[in-house]
């Protein structure tokens, strides 16, 4: 039976998170800054090929000045629509609501209460017609009326968004209007071949879920939800997917009403269109090339500045910013472009909490609060009222050192000062700056009792917290090959990317290859906090600093895929994104390979088919997975 839903429940969830259960409190009285001191209204703003985009303007009541315009473009609805009901919180933060600004939210086309169909993750077409239209001519179009027709403006506009609205900030510096000033990506999509959905060309089976929230058809705006997301009636989802079998047997989930609200009567079943994306293109294809933004981020104009903003621990959209950053970096060499990542989750900076942790692990009082304040709020005040040069105050790169626990700036990302160091493993289980042996050590790959990425027993919407979790459970599979260094004797700082150049083979024509970098905390530690689940205690910690999988068939290439010859050695080299990492005296740094990550990940048959999402029961088969002593890590350590 599905559930239908009244709020953009995803949106809510993808910046504010969900926390354990608090201790009751007194009710906090409704806050009404928003209601007294700002007036709504509700447009609809006409785009260049007659589509109407439902757009919401909060304006100060305060007419004696102009304002610059903050504006967040959303899939995830500008609710509330009734006259007279408001937000009670609007902008990037509380600071930027009271500093006096116009902040204006828009429900992206297809999306709502704005017209059109949705396209998931819509191509930039960089040599439209005039009277065609993609997100970068539907956000000028925006910009553009705006400008000329909101009392009391400024004529400066900004833009800012979490997610999926990150992504729509980063296509708004794309061919942008004269009037942008500032832009500030946040957790934002790059592409979805390795964002959300897939990693490396593996599908994140976990996010199943939310296949509905962006693939159900609608052509009608509605202020009511049209989707519906699946029920699992479990809470054991490890044992529903596994008990589902082959990717194929979900289909079933995907099959929705299309429901025209004009028309009750007016029903037809349909395929979810993301879904079926998904499963007719499982390789890199023009489909999921042109949906990718990174490429074009050539044509963000000097005009515009950005500061690009992530988690060190975000689940979601690690990629996307950084890549975003590092594209607008190479193009952009006369661009004001500025890096910010501290040690969050996906939007943690976005919470007003004092306290700071991402799932069992706590970093420290007020980081996103400090964020908010000295930093996001001086880049648009800067830009947007200021004197807008480049000298903002503010450095190239902002980031947390996630072992040492504290704040550091950088006038280039990743600093000056890192030098690359390979290290190797060994079949005694050590990680060492010196190859030993070339030998291989293998380990069964049980189809029917894959590695879980996490110890909970629960059902989650999306998974976050797995980020930070201990990986002691892991360890002790024998499924999971660990090698580690000594006992360190002074801190070891890792700052930039990391890349696991693998040599293995298979009995199978087909493996995943799953590697983690992990932060094993001394034995005598007592550094506990009031976040972390009673079963566990800070003593020999497996904190997770990074990880990553790659889709075996794609070692060559993601738009052509290949099988492995049985038994043959094999080089498989795995991409792991950035880190800023101190791992301190007295800790030990460890390596965890592993070829299952269930059901973060999904299964791989361990057999080559052309499409894993068309896969037969009988493709799946257990395999011996070998990895070799000549394998290494490709650190970036800072001197």
């Amino acid at each position: 039976m599905k559930k239908y839903f009244l709020i953009p429940l995803i949106g809510l969830l993808l910046v504010f998170g969900c926390n354990k259960t608090e201790e009751k409190t007194l009710p906090i009285p409704k806050d009404t800054y928003v209601q007294d001191n700002f007036i709504k209204s509700e447009v609809t703003i006409a785009m260049r090929d007659g589509i109407k985009l439902h757009t919401t303007i909060y304006s100060p009541k305060d007419k004696s000045k102009k304002y610059p315009i903050l504006m967040q473009r959303t899939p995830y609805s500008s609710a509330p629509y009734e006259e007279g009901k408001m937000k009670t919180k609007i902008g990037p933060n509380e600071h930027l609501m009271k500093d006096g600004y116009i902040i204006v939210y828009q429900d992206v086309r297809g999306r709502w209460m704005s017209e059109g169909v949705y396209d998931n993750m819509r191509a930039y077409n960089p040599n439209k017609k005039e009277n065609e239209s993609d997100e970068v001519s539907d956000t000028y179009d925006t910009i553009d009326w705006l400008v000329k027709n909101v009392e009391n403006n400024n004529g400066n506009v900004g833009t800012w968004g979490i997610s999926y609205p990150g992504h729509y900030a980063t296509i708004s510096a794309i061919d942008a209007h004269p009037a942008l000033k500032a832009a500030s990506p946040q957790a934002c999509i790059g592409d979805f071949f390795f964002d959300d959905f897939h990693h490396n060309g593996a599908f994140l089976l976990s996010y199943f879920r939310a296949i509905s929230l962006f693939g159900t058809y609608k052509d009608t705006p509605t202020d009511a939800a049209w989707y519906s997301t699946p029920e699992l009636k479990t809470q054991d989802q490890y044992q529903f997917f596994l008990d589902k079998g082959p990717l194929k047997n979900l289909n079933d989930y995907f099959q929705y009403e299309k429901l025209d609200v004009s028309s009750a009567s007016n029903k037809e079943k349909i395929d979810d269109f993301f879904w079926r994306e998904i499963i007719e293109h499982p390789n890199y294809d023009s489909v999921w090339k042109s949906k990718g933004i990174i490429q074009h981020l050539n044509k963000v104009p000097s005009s515009v500045a950005t500061m690009i903003v992530g988690g060190w621990f975000d689940a979601e959209d690690l990629y996307g910013p950084l890549e975003t950053y590092k594209a607008i970096e190479k193009h952009g060499k006369n661009n004001y472009n500025t890096l910010v990542f501290g040690p969050w989750d996906h939007g943690g900076w976005a919470r007003n909490s004092v306290k700071n942790a991402v799932g069992n692990y706590y970093f420290g009082d007020s980081i996103s609060l400090k964020f908010q304040k000295e930093i996001e709020t001086k880049f648009f005040n800067h830009f947007l009222k200021g004197k807008g040069d480049k000298n903002s105050g503010l450095p190239e790169a902002y980031v947390y050192d996630s072992g040492k626990k504290e704040w550091k700036s950088y006038d280039v990302w990743p600093p000056k000062n890192v030098v690359k160091e390979n290290w190797y493993l060994s079949d005694d289980q050590e990680l060492t700056a010196t190859q030993k042996e070339t030998k291989g050590i293998s380990f069964i790959s049980d189809i029917k009792r894959p590695v879980p990425y996490s110890e909970d027993i629960k059902t989650v919407f999306t998974p976050r917290k797995y980020m930070t979790d201990d990986q002691r459970f892991a360890a002790r599979r024998p499924d999971v090959l660990v090698f580690e260094t000594d006992i360190l004797t002074q801190d070891f700082t890792l700052a930039g990317d990391i890349l696991a150049k693998l040599k293995v083979a298979t009995t199978g024509t087909a493996a995943d290859w799953i590697v983690k970098v992990i932060d094993v905390h001394p034995a005598d530690s007592e550094e506990n906090n009031d976040k972390m689940q009673d079963h566990l205690k800070m003593s020999n910690y497996h904190l997770m600093v990074r990880s990553e999988v790659m889709r075996g068939r794609f070692r060559n290439s993601f738009e052509f895929p290949e099988p492995f010859t049985p038994n043959k050695k094999t080089a498989v080299n795995i991409k792991l994104q950035d880190v800023f990492h101190t791992f301190k005296k007295g800790h030990k740094l460890q390596i965890q390979l592993q070829s299952t990550w269930f059901p973060l990940i999904d299964l791989n048959p361990q057999t080559y088919v052309d499409n894993i999402y068309k896969a037969e029961e009988k493709d799946f088969k257990t395999q011996t997975h070998t990895v070799f002593t000549d394998s290494y890590i490709e650190f970036s350590v800072l001197k």
